[in-house]
């Protein structure tokens, strides 16, 4: 009963999502970090995605075991663990997409800035990596703070000469997942329908959702909007709360890297239309990153949208995010430049 349950729900969702049943282009994928808490559930959705050929899951251990546990899913996906340095060569060559959830994860009393130094290192050096064996593959962030790791990135591929802007994404969907879901139980709204931008960046204050904008529209009283945000924004540290020290927010950041992925392979396979937010070179503001709506295409970044008609509340929001912001884009470019 649960499978045929399992395959109904599945198939509507990606009848939903746009997947085509003819024959797409061959795709490889990698994660990693593919054993941790964000890397085992996401190398799971996606060997559930039909637009993946070839899965390869690279963590500093444990990844044969995980890769033999996802490969016996029945998808098109074949799957390849892949351990240690020695071995990420392999995992590498051929990509079309690198998902990097690597890192540790966050924990109680413990903000994103916390996480610089252990993730900083991890991050450079898997981007150097990058660099060398897939240089034109689109490059998925999601180890945090992402508005340092990003920034991390481009300069590790800038001295490696093979930095492509279009090809750089801050994973920032989690963000819009949470607006969407919070909006939907306020507005009373059909979640599936529901809509929201969410720019800025990926901690805290710098994480603006412009319900001015969701759809459909609500015309929600401003201190819902108000505590809306603040929920948004704080989202991460409910979850770390909620799991009293034993996990953060693993299973959802799986969902939102796999969507964010997903829409990154039907960009590269010329689906029209493909819009996500996300955290990258950007002169939406005086900023060098930012996250903001991007076009998705064959190139990775097709455009990156502007922020449309803002509520003073996110004018005054968007203002206040900026010096955070900055900072943390700089320190990630000072961590970069080091040696």
């Amino acid at each position: 009963m649960f499978r045929s349950v399992a395959r109904s729900a599945a198939g509507k969702h990606l009848l939903r999502r746009g997947y085509a049943t003819e024959s797409v282009p061959d795709r490889k994928v990698a994660v990693l970090g593919a054993a941790g808490g964000i890397g085992q559930p996401l190398a799971l959705l996606m060997k559930l995605n039909p637009l993946v050929s070839r899965l390869a899951l690279y963590d500093i251990a444990n990844t044969p075991g995980v890769a033999a546990d996802v490969s016996h899913v029945n998808t098109r996906s074949e799957v390849a663990g892949y351990v240690g340095e020695d071995q990420l060569k392999q995992a590498l060559e051929g990509c079309d997409v690198v998902i990097i959830p690597a890192g540790v994860p966050r924990k109680p009393g413990m903000t994103r800035n916390d996480l610089f130094n252990i993730n900083a290192g991890i991050v450079k050096g898997l981007c150097a990596a990058i660099a060398k064996y897939c240089p034109n593959a689109l490059v998925n962030m999601i180890s945090n703070p992402v508005n340092s790791t990003v920034p991390i990135a481009a300069e590790v591929f800038k001295k490696a000469g093979t930095y492509d802007e279009k090809k750089l994404f801050g994973v920032t969907t989690l963000d819009a997942v949470r607006a969407k879901t919070f909006y939907a139980g306020k507005a009373k709204a059909n979640v599936a329908d529901v809509n929201v931008p969410v720019v800025g960046g990926h901690a805290g204050i710098t994480i603006l959702p412009l319900f001015s904008q969701a759809t459909p529209k609500a015309n929600l009283p401003e201190e819902d909007i108000k505590a809306l945000t603040k929920r948004t924004q704080d989202g991460g540290t409910e979850v770390v709360e909620a799991k009293a020290g034993k996990g953060s927010a693993t299973l959802s950041m799986a969902y939102a890297g796999a969507i964010f992925a997903d829409a990154c392979l039907k960009g590269l396979n010329g689906v029209p239309d493909v819009v996500e937010c996300s955290f990258v070179q950007s002169t939406v503001t005086e900023l060098p990153f930012f996250a903001s709506k991007v076009r998705l295409g064959k190139n990775g970044v097709e455009e990156v949208m502007g922020l449309g008609p803002l509520s003073d509340y996110e004018q005054a929001g968007l203002e206040s995010l900026k010096p955070e912001l900055k900072a943390s884009i700089e320190k990630g470019i000072k961590f970069a430049n080091q040696n």
